[in-house]
């Protein structure tokens, strides 16, 4: 069998699991998600359903529970995913602290941690960001100070995704003030509820509680939790965000997605008149399906690096700017498609399982997804940070 039609014997096969497996709910929520994030509940339960076939972990070595496959097949699993909308797989667990246990994580840190991480049965927050301290990561000021065999924290964290439904959290604390900000700083795991933290929710323009603040006053871990050694978890974060952006496939994503916008501006309105026929939108549609393609196109140029063993860089930075600002790009046309119906603010009809609307999904989904968007150029380190490095990459070379 050639390797084409390998791959679309595997792609069938992906398709009819998908189409198998997948709960009317779990496509629902899939539909629903306006963000990174989908529904909690829904994407879980996609994740457990995923693991019991052992294809939750793509890119995880095979002897932690990764699924061998190609490159190629990984591929083609993201982008049959996206086709059928199926909710994406909440990243904490398996695109972010899983791959710093894999790098960097002692022996009995991947025999108890890593299994419960694929099943969901844990869930992990990201304690990065802070008040002073976002795309400036090295600016953190969350202490943890050495007590015995204890670290004793004290500070906040800020923009932590789902940490109201997490068990679990992997933090970046500062452990010295001597020489450079990142040379002080350690990664700490922590379960969630210990004596002395507490969790606000953050409500978001779109009005859902996606992000928290979390408090520390002398919340006590054990030194045993930090993974990597101790100021050097810098190096760890460093790791975890190459890996993170280095296996991309946005574009598994923004291809599909342009589709769906172009099966929108085809359907013909009361008028009998379609979108498409606005040559203007029609030329922009064009543009954005170029861009889409393009993004596509380099991250198989950075996944086939990887597949040789090339560490994907500064362009896990470029790849990062296209994707969001391309993102970004479709959020807008998506949102000028829609037209005026796309206004409407139903909340309680984004909910799973809600009663029909007046309203389409398309025009209930426009604009969160929008307002969603504008923080795409932000999160994983800024696009203005990412260019700084670019350029610093260029110089240096």
């Amino acid at each position: 069998m050639t390797e084409d039609r390998s791959l679309e014997a595997f792609r069938d096969e992906v398709r009819a699991f998908i189409r198998e497996s997948a709960t009317e709910e779990i496509r629902e929520a899939g539909r629903k998600t306006t963000s990174v994030f989908a529904p909690f509940k829904q994407a879980m339960a996609w994740q457990r359903i995923l693991a019991d076939k052992g294809w939750v972990a793509p890119s995880w070595p095979q002897e932690y529970g990764g699924t061998g496959w190609s490159l190629e097949q990984r591929y083609v699993f993201a982008q049959e995913c996206n086709r059928a909308q199926m909710p994406p797989i909440l990243p904490q667990n398996l695109q972010m602290v899983g791959p710093a246990i894999l790098g960097f994580g002692s022996d009995a840190q991947k025999a108890e941690l890593l299994p419960r991480m694929l099943s969901g049965e844990d869930f992990w927050c990201q304690g990065y960001s802070e008040p002073g301290a976002g795309s400036d990561l090295a600016a953190l000021k969350c202490r943890a100070d050495r007590d015995g065999d204890d670290y004793i924290l004290n500070g906040s964290k800020i923009w932590t995704t789902y940490a109201q439904h997490a068990n679990k959290m992997f933090a970046l604390v500062r452990t010295s003030s001597e020489g450079k900000p990142q040379q002080g700083i350690t990664f700490l795991l922590l379960d969630m509820g210990l004596p002395g933290m507490e969790v606000r929710p953050i409500l978001g323009l779109d009005g859902a509680p996606e992000q928290c603040e979390v408090f520390f006053s002398d919340v006590r871990v054990p030194c045993g939790n930090r993974v990597g050694e101790e100021n050097e978890g810098w190096t760890v974060a460093k790791y975890v965000l190459e890996f993170e952006r280095g296996g991309s496939t946005m574009g598994a994503w923004l291809v599909p997605a342009v589709e769906r916008l172009r099966e929108q501006c085809e359907q013909v309105d009361e008028l009998g008149q379609r979108r498409l026929d606005d040559p203007v939108l029609a030329r922009r549609l064009e543009a954005l399906e170029i861009d889409a393609l393009a993004v596509e196109h380099t991250e198989k140029r950075v996944n086939a690096g990887l597949k040789h063993g090339q560490n994907p860089g500064p362009m896990a930075s470029l790849l990062k700017i296209l994707g969001t600002e391309v993102m970004q790009r479709f959020s807008e046309l998506q949102l000028e498609v829609t037209g005026l119906r796309s206004l409407v603010y139903d909340p309680d009809a984004l909910e799973i399982g809600a009663a029909p609307s007046d309203f389409s999904e398309d025009e209930l989904l426009a604009m969160p997804y929008y307002m969603n968007t504008r923080a795409a150029s932000i999160y994983a380190g800024s696009n203005e940070v990412q260019r700084s490095l670019l350029a610093k990459a260029v110089m240096a070379g």
